[in-house]
């Protein structure tokens, strides 16, 4: 079993479209499994076009998990706490989303939610659908308290994975080959029996980690591995979209520098 894992698609269409191509035609024998793991809304200027393309897309089966803007922007929590940036962008996503797609944002579980042989799909942390894990500090305790042994989450934006063997604890970002930023990349980190895994694909469609491409991962079960990856997307497509929606221009310009 291969699963497609993505995260904080931030109603960035075109980053979507670009990572589903690319999970199809370049990772072998593309995937199975859809495993979603929040924020697919908020941000971005097409949320309609992404809640719609993701419940279209075929799979053996699809675990959508929710994000903190998924619950704001369809009116389960309020902005409070948001910044102003934030905020404006859940205002305008919940005012534009169809019925439809209000009422689906509002049905997603809260993670965890078990993705069975012993993992697990969460929005922040394993512990709680809000907590930031950027750090090994922040990966510590989740990493001795989680009911399993791999836990794949987003919020963060940022791609790679930390773990955790006896005594042995490492932080694992993707080691990708300098200067191919235009490229579609990838990394693949073996998941050995004995050891314990919090793993993050990265952001589709906002990267926080100074890499403007989408990125994604493929969870392979069998093998026991993950490939992460990083592809290129038409981001002045993006951009003019958040401009004509006149969305806040700072959520344009982060798409150039994934930051």
């Amino acid at each position: 079993m291969r699963a497609l894992v993505v995260s904080d698609i931030h109603g960035n269409l075109h980053a979507l479209e670009a990572v589903l191509k690319v999970a199809r035609s370049c990772s072998g024998p593309g995937f199975d499994e859809l495993w979603n793991l929040g924020d697919v809304v908020g941000y971005g200027a097409r949320p309609n076009e992404v809640i719609d393309t993701l419940r279209s897309t075929p799979a053996s089966r699809v675990i959508h998990v929710r994000g903190n803007h998924d619950r704001v922007c369809c009116g389960l929590s309020s902005s409070q706490g948001f910044n102003p940036v934030a905020a404006q962008a859940a205002n305008w996503t919940r005012q534009h989303l169809r019925p439809e797609n209000l009422d689906w944002l509002r049905a997603l579980p809260m993670g965890p939610v078990p993705a069975g042989d012993g993992v697990l799909c969460v929005h922040g942390s394993p512990l709680h659908e809000d907590q930031y894990i950027a750090s090994m500090r922040d990966a510590w305790i989740p990493l001795q308290r989680m009911p399993v042994d791999i836990a794949f989450f987003g919020h963060t934006h940022l791609q790679g994975a930390f773990s955790c063997r006896a005594e042995f604890w490492s932080e694992d970002p993707p080691a990708y080959v300098h200067g191919s930023g235009s490229q579609v990349q990838h990394f693949t980190l073996p998941l050995p029996v004995g050891a314990r895994y919090l793993i993050n694909p990265g952001g589709v469609g906002q990267p926080r980690d100074g890499d403007w491409r989408a990125a994604f991962a493929i969870y392979d079960q069998t093998e026991r591995q993950v490939t992460f990856f990083r592809t290129p997307y038409d981001v002045q497509a993006a951009q003019a979209a958040i401009r004509e929606a006149r969305l806040p221009e700072r959520l344009a310009a982060r798409l150039t520098t994934g930051r």
